[in-house]
């Protein structure tokens, strides 16, 4: 005796397909919001992270980690203000001592230097 075929069954693989896709879509959008560092910017940091702590296959791979940790935790503008300010605090003067004063660019090196602590502990 043939079983008949289940009516429903169609509808439900149907649903059960465009909820994959929805959740996979969902999951790859989410993945490019965490991935919105440009690859120079990777780059760059992974080569002065190398140059600062050695040259090696070994600090290749523990100065990309870090800077993946980073970018999980800090959206890239926030990354790059953060490292302006960073970059202008080191300045002399009138300049350096207004981006020091500031509640608003200590927030910024604080956020930085907390995704920096982050990563360290993970890569290093």
């Amino acid at each position: 005796m043939k079983s008949l075929p289940r009516i429903g069954a169609p509808k439900a693989r149907a649903t059960k397909i465009a909820g994959s896709a929805f959740l996979i879509l969902a999951v790859s959008h989410a993945a490019a919001d965490s991935n919105d560092y440009p690859t120079e910017a990777r780059a760059d940091y992974v080569f002065v992270c190398m140059k600062t702590n050695g040259e090696s296959q070994e600090m290749l791979r523990r100065c990309s980690c870090s800077i993946d940790v980073i970018a999980s935790l800090l959206p890239y503008d926030r990354y790059l203000a953060a490292q302006t300010v960073a970059s202008l605090n080191q300045v002399q003067g009138q300049i350096g001592t207004m981006f020091r004063g500031s509640q608003q660019t200590k927030v910024m090196l604080e956020d930085l230097r907390r995704a920096q602590a982050e990563a360290e502990i993970r890569c290093f």
